[in-house]
């Protein structure tokens, strides 16, 4: 009776609902529907505890005055745990699916990793048999890329029925490549899987081309996935321009298409490449979605044979991306990249860049996933920037940079870039474009009216044993290092319409100090977009009140050692203060792009330290002696480095303005090479100190048997001064205008020694030089020379050489007005350790 009571009276409100809550005591305390809902008016409003507001809104309720304070505060906290608990369940399933998933997509990879063993053993056992009896022109065409049927369907995009005959035999080779074992795939290096891990990276071992595959997990449904990946531009930085050229339906659904691709050249050293294509988009019997495509026969194919003459027609083999839909929501997706970059006619030095799978998983395979995912975290809201900008508008920001920077370093014709006049001896290339537009197609009131256009000066250089990643958060955190701060000034001055301010610069004072300013960055933080300003201060008494500080906008990639990158890159460019979304962009910069070690570079240590310690006497420290088998792996790293910079100007003054930039180009080489020099971990300081390795000379030793064979053989000064010293002999020899050089006297001569001068000639580094054999560096002409001279050479000690043309590593072409040879004569006079060449008064042609 007594309960009947109390529940009576609680229940005064006329409510016949009743809750039970604990209190702060842990006993039950029974509310009404009525007080319940008040409550979560108030929680909804006020959800932090310490509102004044939320005091107001519960004193404001009449409904809640009969309930103690201290039971309401009980009654928030209990909604904020439960609020919790519901919020972890949730994020708990969502992971529970995704592990499901991740799962399911594991026993599939190690069920094709059985079969893939199955078939090796087959495969071993059936060899082993046929070892004797084998034929010599069988082949494994597993990975070939020639299409049997007839060249005329190859050629005819107005037969469908061939094209579709095509498509169907690109599907199915294809998918044995997505999940099959038609390619042999091992796991991408440094890409282990996980749950944190993007996906799961591989790369093939041995095929035709370069081949590489992923599969990971994207919350997004698999028609707005193949959307996105379609659209190559937009995540591909490579991509210059995708354009279908003819579409038509396919059977169920499907459609097949002709598309002509033009990618980008990564360094000013090589061309670049395009491919014509058929790409088939269908829908499988399990509801799965694919879009695949493989190269077509002919090199003029092409909506243009006009528009390729600057590329390189390269070949994609059946690639593609198979996406499955998931039960709990979202996608399982597949890429396979598998292409055909004709590296044959790149300078052998880059060939690395076109050969190695590894470089095409980092630049395309694993990029479209990182991408894919991005959008899904944007989509879902789990990315947050920073300056209230949409995620999109960022992202448009780090591709107009990095598409900008790419058209500096490419300079195509038919975006009116023309290169500028130059003598040969330019290490800085100058192009100049008329006609470039810096207009937003979404506010043509912002275009530029610039009489004159844009000059880009651009130089690629060979690093040795410097750390991209390192070199590039130098660069980035240490701008007063390398920067002309009025530089910058000139190219944020000419930003404003009409402003030209070279060569009467206001003048202005910099500080040195930068300020980072963080706006996004990748899911891996791989890429990073930020805005940097530069302190300056005006040295004009009527401007002193005027601010003169600079604002770039930058993108920085690269920059974590452990994380796998294709590259390094410092992409920059003058912006607006105001920031507006559809601000005109002029970007310069810095990439860095790491070259794979040749095999033999760790056989030829030996070799390696004979090269290095040749000018260790130039250096201060204390003596090291490395064995061959002491050499660290970081001795054999090269990256190839490309510098671009980009200034507006007027048509007045485009010769001042080409000057300007061409010296500053080179202020800014000359200040990287300093800065490598210094941060390399394994470079000349490495190995200083008069010792070299067994049954080589000292190097003072080696620089006196050149200059004294030199004046033995030919009767005259080489170095051309008094009372030289041993030590002062290496320092002239080292600093010497002419190229001078040494190889080996072997069946195939290599280079062993080479000056400064030599190695700016060769255009590559000391460790790097014993890769280069001595009938490389000629043309025929002077090969014949060399062949028809040898004997002479030998029988007397030394001969003359005519003016002629050799070739650097960079596949650059090196005039000389003559060149001297002689034989380096041990300190008998009667043995002969090698050969010496001396080039006078060379240039590039």
């Amino acid at each position: 009776m007594a309960m009947a009571v109390a529940q009576h009276r609680v229940s005064t409100s006329g409510s016949s609902s009743i809750n039970k809550h604990l209190d702060a005591s842990g006993k039950y305390v029974r509310y009404t529907a009525e007080q319940v809902e008040a409550l979560e008016r108030v929680y909804a409003e006020c959800p932090k505890p310490s509102s004044l507001r939320r005091q107001q809104l519960i004193r404001e309720c009449p409904i809640l005055s009969n309930i103690e304070p201290k039971q309401i505060k009980v009654w928030f906290q209990n909604r904020r745990c439960r609020e919790k608990q519901r919020k972890e369940s949730s994020r708990l399933q969502t992971v529970n699916r995704k592990l499901s998933a991740m799962n399911k997509l594991l026993m599939e990879e190690n069920d094709r990793l059985q079969k893939q063993v199955s078939q090796l053993v087959c495969e071993n056992g059936y060899m082993r048999q046929q070892l004797h009896t084998v034929n010599a022109s069988a082949t494994d065409a597993s990975c070939d890329s020639v299409v049997t049927t007839p060249q005329h369907s190859l050629r005819d995009p107005n037969n469908p029925a061939g094209l579709l005959s095509i498509a169907e035999e690109t599907l199915a080779e294809f998918l044995s490549k997505a999940t099959g074992t038609a390619v042999d795939w091992v796991q991408m290096p440094g890409m282990k899987p996980g749950p944190d891990s993007v996906g799961i990276f591989a790369i093939s071992q041995s095929c035709s081309g370069v081949a590489a595959r992923a599969c990971g997990l994207v919350s997004l449904e698999p028609t707005k996935i193949a959307e996105i990946l379609k659209d190559r531009p937009s995540w591909l930085r490579d991509c210059r321009n995708l354009e279908v050229f003819t579409m038509f339906p396919a059977g169920s659904g499907g459609t097949i298409e002709l598309v002509y691709t033009q990618m980008f050249a990564p360094t000013t050293l090589a061309p670049a490449r395009d491919f014509w294509t058929l790409r088939y988009t269908t829908t499988l019997e399990n509801g799965s979605f694919v879009v695949c495509e493989r190269s077509l026969s002919g090199s003029g194919a092409g909506p243009s044979t006009a528009a390729a003459a600057q590329f390189v027609r390269a070949e994609v083999l059946p690639s593609g991306y198979l996406i499955r839909p998931c039960e709990g929501g979202g996608s399982i997706i597949h890429i396979v990249d598998h292409l055909n970059l004709e590296a044959w006619n790149v300078p052998e030095v880059l060939r690395p860049l076109y050969e190695s799978s590894k470089v095409i998983a980092q630049k395309m395979t694993i990029a479209a996933l990182r991408y894919v995912k991005q959008i899904a975290q944007e989509t879902s809201g789990e990315v947050v920037y920073s300056m209230g900008r949409q995620p999109a508008v960022l992202r448009t920001f780090s591709q107009r940079l990095s598409r900008g920077f790419n058209d500096a370093i490419n300079g195509f014709n038919d975006d009116g870039w023309s290169i500028m006049n130059c003598d040969g001896n330019e290490d800085v290339i100058i192009a100049i474009n008329s006609s470039k537009s810096f207009s937003c197609t979404s506010n043509p009131n912002n275009a530029l009216p610039f009489v004159g256009g844009v000059l880009c000066a651009k130089a690629s250089m060979l690093l040795q044993n410097v750390p991209p990643a390192v070199l590039v958060r130098f660069l980035r955190e240490h701008r007063s290092e390398w920067v002309d701060f009025n530089v910058d000034a000139y190219t944020a001055a000419s930003l404003k319409a009409g402003t030209y301010a070279y060569p009467g610069m206001r003048p202005t004072r910099f500080t040195g100090s930068q300020i980072i300013m963080p706006l996004g960055h990748t899911i891996e933080h791989e890429e990073i977009l930020e805005v940097i300003r530069l302190e300056g201060h005006s040295l004009v008494q009527e401007d002193a009140f005027v601010s003169r500080d600079i604002h770039l906008l930058q993108i920085c990639s690269g920059i974590d050692e452990n994380a796998v990158g294709a590259c390094s890159e410092l992409v920059f460019a003058p912006i607006d203060e105001m920031f507006p979304d559809d601000a005109p962009l002029i970007p310069s910069g810095f990439r860095i792009i790491p070259l794979e070690s040749k095999p033999s570079d760790t056989k030829d240590s030996l070799t390696t330290n004979r090269t290095l310690d040749l000018t260790s006497s130039l250096e201060v420290g204390p003596a090291t002696n490395h064995s061959s088998g002491d050499v660290p792996s970081s001795q054999n790293s090269r990256s190839v480095l490309t510098i671009a910079f980009q200034f507006p100007f007027d048509s007045s003054l485009q010769d001042n303005v080409a000057t300007m930039a061409r010296q500053y180009v080179r202020s800014v080489i000359s200040s990287v090479q300093r800065v490598a020099m210094a941060i390399s971990p394994s470079g000349l300081s490495m190995a200083v100190g008069p010792k070299l390795s067994p049954g080589s000379p000292e190097a003072l030793t080696l620089a006196q048997w050149i200059y004294q064979s030199y004046s033995y053989h030919i009767g005259a000064e080489l170095l051309r001064s008094e009372s030289l010293g041993s030590d002062s002999i290496l320092k002239n020899l080292w600093q010497h205008q002419d190229a001078i050089l040494c190889c080996s006297l072997k069946s195939l001569p290599v280079f062993i020694f080479a000056n400064q001068a030599g190695l700016d000639m060769l255009e590559t580094t000391l460790v790097s030089l014993q890769d280069i054999t001595l009938d490389k560096i000629f043309d025929e002409p002077g090969r014949k020379a060399l062949c028809s001279d040898f004997a002479k050479l030998m029988q007397q000690g030394y001969a003359y050489f005519p003016a002629g043309i050799c070739m650097s590593t960079m596949g650059r072409h090196v005039s000389y007005e003559q060149a001297v040879a002689w034989k380096v004569l041990e300190a008998d006079e009667s043995t002969v350790h090698c050969l010496a060449f001396s080039f006078v008064n060379w240039s590039f042609v």
